[in-house]
């Protein structure tokens, strides 16, 4: 076992406050890793304050890690001491699936086990998350990442890149394409940089904001839709090969069928909530058209997309903050205050009270 200091919520009103517990002994197949940066997810706040419910306390949250491996077990060999890894939503599966027997384990039929607030398959014991100053992970679960990336700027990909990047190869999205983002926030602007690197014409999709669309076009789109505008909606009726989802709560959505060519899918990555209103069914039927949903990536796949930022030096927009701000941090992440990702860093916390 080793000691651990981190921070926690106790209970579902509480601030994050500082937090010391034990992580594991370092098995077998197990890696050590001392965390550099760890990334602030909305999905943090929402599982702090039990939103989605089964909230179990006290809990460390961050599930966007970025750190130096310092110790490995006597199977490992993919990594070493000294390598650069991450870890992302999840620290296990059940392995025999046949969701996991195809590297899907976001999948897992028996449910992974995430990151944090959640039991060890083995132990039982809660699993705590990345605002710690370390995690021990089992080698399938953890990916190497290339340090010609910016690390900071790099621990957002361990979520809101996999999760956009996952569904645009899944729908084999690349050059001669028209792809459109729905939303600008951390998911979308990941969204852009991946669409567009895989060759798509990329138009993203927000309500009002000039300043974001402006934004949009220094990320990467060639265009921007402005959605509450029944002119340019029309404009590009009947046009787009695939939509991307981003937006994080409950919205309108059969406007946006009408965008999609014959044959053509709308992907939701962002809102796990009724849709509501709900979608007319003749927006379906009428062009043999798909809704579909997508949650993160397998660990194959998450290592595929870590190489293909290194080769396209894709991260997130980030801002890094000092862990003792992390509250502050979640109150603006509430109000949208932030472009696009923060992003803890951990070296900060051996001054944290």
């Amino acid at each position: 076992m080793s000691l651990a200091r981190g921070y926690a919520v106790t209970d579902n009103t509480a601030p994050l406050k500082p937090f010391s517990f034990e992580r594991r002994a370092v098995g077998p197949d197990d890696i050590r890793i001392d965390i550099l940066y760890s990334g602030i997810c909305h999905s943090d706040l929402h599982q702090a304050r039990d939103d989605w419910g089964g909230a179990s306390y006290p809990m460390v949250p961050g599930h966007e890690i970025i750190g130096r491996v310092v110790e490995v077990g006597a199977n490992v060999s993919r990594l070493k001491a000294g390598d650069i890894a991450g870890v992302g939503c999840m620290v296990d599966s059940c392995r025999n699936c046949d969701a996991c027997e195809h590297d899907l384990e976001q999948y897992c039929e028996q449910g992974p086990t995430w990151t944090y607030n959640a039991r060890e398959r083995d132990s039982g014991e809660l699993t705590q998350g990345g605002y710690s100053d370390h995690v021990v992970v089992e080698q399938r679960f953890v990916v190497k990442v290339s340090e010609t990336l910016d690390l900071k700027a790099a621990a957002p990909l361990l979520c809101a890149g996999i999760t956009t990047y996952s569904p645009l190869r899944h729908w084999k999205v690349g050059p001669g394409q028209k792809v459109g983002v729905i939303g600008l926030g951390g998911l979308g602007h990941m969204g852009v940089k991946f669409a567009k690197a895989m060759g798509a014409t990329v138009v993203v999709m927000i309500t009002t904001s000039p300043e974001k669309g402006a934004d949009a076009k220094r990320l990467g789109a060639d265009d921007v839709l402005v959605s509450r505008d029944p002119a340019q909606m029309k404009a590009h009726a009947n046009s787009f090969d695939f939509l991307l989802n981003t937006v994080p709560v409950g919205h309108d959505n059969n406007p946006y069928m009408s965008l999609l060519k014959r044959d053509s899918t709308m992907c939701m990555v962002g809102v796990i909530t009724e849709m509501d209103p709900p979608l007319t069914g003749g927006n379906l039927i009428f062009g043999r058209k798909s809704v579909a949903g997508s949650g993160i990536g397998g660990m194959a796949e998450t290592q595929e997309m870590l190489d293909f930022c290194a080769e396209h030096n894709i991260v997130s927009d980030v801002e890094v903050i000092n862990i003792k701000d992390v509250n502050e941090a979640w109150d603006r992440m509430q109000k949208n205050d932030v472009r696009y990702r923060f992003v803890i860093d951990m070296a900060t916390l051996k001054n944290a009270a």
